[in-house]
């Protein structure tokens, strides 16, 4: 089976917003390769999927089927704490994004790939519990809720260690999943995350009780991701 094709950059720390923009600007473009090669099949152009890295200044996001009061705090607290709030088009309810935390956005033409919206989750989880597995944590999958868990069904242990909240239209997909490496876990204080009052949450560094070094963590997730997706990375 050939490989898929990939552009991949790694934003470094950048505003949300500006984020969220170039997202929507790829994925109009990704999808507009796919219309033309649709109404023109005897001039097919080659479709490039993207794989954007990017660590964001503090902000909170609440998907479209999310509930407001899943924010705990106003405004001006939101000052206080130096973060920003958007309400957003993916799916799933609030999480928050931060310094320490890599978060990941595969704009991937899913036809291309031959795969569905709930396998493509299935593999983002995948990837991220290979990924975690290389530091000795054992990552798992909660029912009824997307994203990695730690100690599943044990009672009052459950924690989520990446959330994920994806769109997709036209099997274009945006947005994706937010992996909880050297996070400052007190900006989920201010939070339900994910809707969820009895679960709590964790990152790389609080499971391992030390600091862990981004530039190797990127790169073996890059590799997972590659694997699992069968893609082929440029830059």
């Amino acid at each position: 089976m050939s490989k898929s094709i990939a552009k991949f950059e790694d934003l470094g720390v950048k505003d949300y917003k500006e984020v969220w923009d170039y997202q929507e600007q790829l994925f109009a473009e990704v999808v507009d390769v796919k219309l033309h090669n649709r109404d023109n099949p005897n001039d097919l152009k080659p479709i490039t999927s993207h794989l954007l890295y990017v660590e964001h200044p503090h902000v909170y996001t609440l998907g479209k089927s999310g509930v407001q009061n899943n924010l705990l705090i106003n405004d001006q607290f939101l000052k206080q704490i130096n973060a920003t709030f958007y309400k957003i088009n993916r799916g799933g309810d609030i999480t928050y994004h931060g310094p320490g935390q890599l978060v990941g956005y595969p704009i991937f033409d899913l036809e291309e790939m031959n795969l569905q919206v709930k396998s493509y989750i299935h593999n983002l989880e995948e990837a991220i519990i290979q990924t975690i597995a290389e530091y000795g944590i054992t990552g798992t999958r909660l029912d009824g809720s997307t994203g990695v868990w730690l100690d599943v069904g044990v009672a009052g242990k459950t924690r989520k260690i990446c959330a994920i909240g994806v769109k997709a239209s036209r099997y274009v997909s945006m947005h994706g999943f937010a992996l909880n490496v050297n996070t400052d876990l007190n900006y989920f204080n201010h939070i339900n995350p994910c809707g969820f009052v009895d679960k709590g949450v964790t990152s790389l560094q609080k499971e391992l009780g030390k600091a862990v070094d981004m530039e190797e963590l990127k790169t073996i997730l890059l590799e997972k991701i590659s694997l699992i997706f069968n893609l082929e990375l440029s830059k």
